[in-house]
C-alpha cells in the first residue's frame, strides 16, 4: 500500500471502530459498504476527516464511487495532484 491509501485505511479503522485490523490487514480492495457495512452518515464522516488531513473537499456526488480504501486514496492522490 502507498502512504496513502494506508492513511485512508487506518482513518476507516479508527473511524469505524474495526477491531483485529490495521492498516497493514486491511484489504484495500474490500467493498466498504457490502463488505464493511458502512453507510452514508459513515462515509460523510470518513469524508471531514480526510477533507481537515488533506485540506481537499470530496463531492457528495462522488460518495457513490468511492466504494473501497484503494479507490478513495487515488481519488484523494488526483485531487491533491491536480490542485482541486
Amino acid at each position: 500500500m502507498n502512504k496513502t491509501t494506508t492513511r485512508v485505511a487506518e482513518i476507516i479503522i479508527n473511524e469505524l471502530k474495526l477491531e483485529d485490523v490495521t492498516p497493514q490487514t486491511f484489504d484495500a480492495d474490500l467493498d466498504l459498504v457490502d463488505e464493511v457495512g458502512i453507510d452514508s452518515m459513515d462515509l460523510a464522516t470518513i469524508a471531514l476527516v480526510l477533507r481537515d488531513e488533506y485540506g481537499i473537499r470530496i463531492d457528495e456526488d462522488d460518495y457513490p464511487k468511492l466504494t473501497t480504501v484503494r479507490i478513495i486514496a487515488e481519488y484523494i492522490d488526483n485531487k491533491l495532484t491536480s490542485g482541486e
